[in-house]
């Protein structure tokens, strides 16, 4: 019973990952195309205005995951929070290799 157990367990497994949508590698050239958003309040090439960070040579994951917690509300911040919600995960991870690539 056991072993049946924890075949269909590894079955479930398989499952999920055969049919999740993956997030291909970003793509930092069409990251560099969706960037023109950001850099009316992060500067043109991401290097940061005023109180606004910037986003140059940010640590993909990092940035992924901040863009990540704006969606879900656990960060705060109107204007990014809006933005967060419009990108998809490919389009993070596009300007996450174009931010981590300057």
């Amino acid at each position: 019973m056991k072993i049946l157990t924890a075949v269909q367990g590894v079955g479930v497994c398989l499952a999920v990952m055969l049919f999740a949508a993956p997030v291909s590698a970003g793509n930092a050239q069409q990251g560099k195309s969706l960037s023109a958003q950001c850099s009316s309040c992060h500067g043109p090439e991401g290097q940061g205005m005023g109180s606004n960070p910037a986003l140059a040579g940010m640590d993909a994951d990092a940035f992924v995951q901040s863009l990540k917690a704006y969606q879900a509300g656990e960060r705060k911040h109107m204007m990014m929070e809006m933005m967060a919600k419009k990108l998809s995960e490919q389009e993070m991870a596009d300007l996450a290799a174009y931010y981590a690539s300057l």
